[in-house]
């Protein structure tokens, strides 16, 4: 059975663009804890919301640099 390859283009979109996503919501949550920063601290929300940044934003940069080594490579 022949199975057919997607366009290099459309691959490369398809990966690409929830990666941006990710980079979307990290910036979204840091400008959260930025303007609600007060409040988080006086309801003990503070460390829940920078565990969440933590967490994304070494995903979301590996995911980059995995992307860019496979389009390096030509698997992209």
């Amino acid at each position: 059975m022949n199975q057919q390859k997607m366009p290099p283009a459309l691959l490369r979109l398809i990966v690409i663009f929830p990666n941006v996503l990710s980079y979307l919501l990290l910036f979204g949550l840091i400008m959260f804890v930025i303007t609600n920063y007060e409040t988080l601290k006086a309801t003990n929300n503070l460390t829940v919301w920078i565990i969440f940044i933590v967490v994304l934003a070494p995903t979301a940069t590996y995911t980059t640099f995995s992307i860019v080594r496979k389009i390096r490579s030509g698997h992209m």
